[in-house]
């Protein structure tokens, strides 16, 4: 993946509640992204799945999609 140009501004990062999920999001965090809201963790047939926001800042988002499109950048 280009991470300039393939980025989105919203992304749920979902998975078991393990040192993989952290370093998913960690990593999310290291490319720019921000977390949003609060993590959600649920137990099911396959155990604890988490989940966790995170998105772009509106001038990294509209940086990107300026490299990316003619359209105008969303606000």
């Amino acid at each position: 993946m280009d991470h300039l140009t393939q980025r989105m501004r919203y992304r749920l990062i979902t998975g078991p509640d393990d040192a993989e999920f952290c370093a998913r999001v960690s990593a999310a965090l290291d490319e720019g992204y921000e977390l949003y809201g609060s993590p959600t963790i649920t137990v099911g047939e396959n155990g604890v799945v988490a989940a966790q926001a995170v998105v772009l800042p509106a001038y990294e988002a509209v940086r990107i999609r300026n490299n990316t499109t003619t359209a105008e950048p969303v606000e």
